[in-house]
């Protein structure tokens, strides 16, 4: 890593978004904490894929800087673990100079971009500007106050219509567009089916049976191009579901 310019801008009063950088060097830890902090980012470290986990499981994260070479679990199991479980994080891959073939996998695991150590971090917190605006952008999934986009469908919340690609209404019940709402207002969270449940109050739900789960195959067969594999309603094994906007 390069040095550091010794003049830095001074924070803004409200965050731009929460890193996670997992590294088992603690130094570069430090320094990067320190960099993105004085950019406007609240910055957090974790030494190994262990305490990234637990401290993902208890903060709300926006992107994850992980390096490939971790002790213990490496950083592509990481990744994996990421884009299956948390896929609204987005993840930037810290890999060495000149090898070509872990950049490839950690693409193909699910990484949004990569940067090769010894890194300018000019170059990397442009890159990692540049991926939270995709992202950010993808998980919003807005097209107005009151609309999202879900693939080729669009659900106005004001109306409470749901639309297809043609413009066609979709029919929703009442139980059906109170679960879509709670996922489309939690992009890329993964919502467990007491939290849908509570979202929802004021209806009739029998936690006890399987309302959610019957709710969700339903919605599947209005929004999903393919029901059988959905891509915008995922359901997160062990953990309930969650709203992906982009669909990949």
């Amino acid at each position: 890593m390069t040095g550091i310019a010794p003049s830095r801008p001074s924070p803004p009063a409200a965050s731009r978004g929460t890193i996670l950088i997992v590294d088992d060097e603690g130094e570069i830890r430090e320094v990067l904490e320190e960099y993105f902090t004085t950019h406007g980012f609240r910055a957090v470290g974790a030494a190994d894929a262990a305490a990234a986990r637990a401290m993902i499981g208890r903060d709300a994260i926006d992107l994850a800087l992980v390096d490939i070479s971790l002790p213990g679990e490496d950083g592509l199991s990481l990744t994996r673990f990421l884009r299956e479980r948390h896929p609204g994080i987005a993840v930037v891959m810290l890999t060495s100079a000149g090898t070509v073939v872990d950049r490839i996998v950690g693409l193909e695991v699910g990484a949004d971009d990569y940067v090769a150590k010894p890194f300018d971090p000019r170059e990397l917190m442009a890159r990692i500007r540049s991926v939270l605006r995709r992202t950010s952008a993808a998980a919003r999934g807005e097209i107005g106050a009151d609309r999202v986009r879900i693939g080729r469908c669009v659900i106005d919340l004001g109306t409470r219509r749901l639309t297809d690609a043609a413009g066609a209404d979709q029919s929703l019940t009442p139980l059906e567009f109170d679960l879509l709402k709670a996922l489309v207002e939690n992009p890329g969270r993964v919502l467990s089916r007491e939290r849908i449940l509570n979202l929802s109050a004021g209806h009739d739900w029998d936690p006890f049976d399987r309302s959610v789960d019957l709710r969700v195959m339903r919605l599947r067969r209005k929004i999903e191009p393919d029901p059988e594999h959905p891509r915008f309603i995922r359901t997160i094994r062990n953990g309930g579901y969650v709203f992906v906007p982009a669909g990949d």
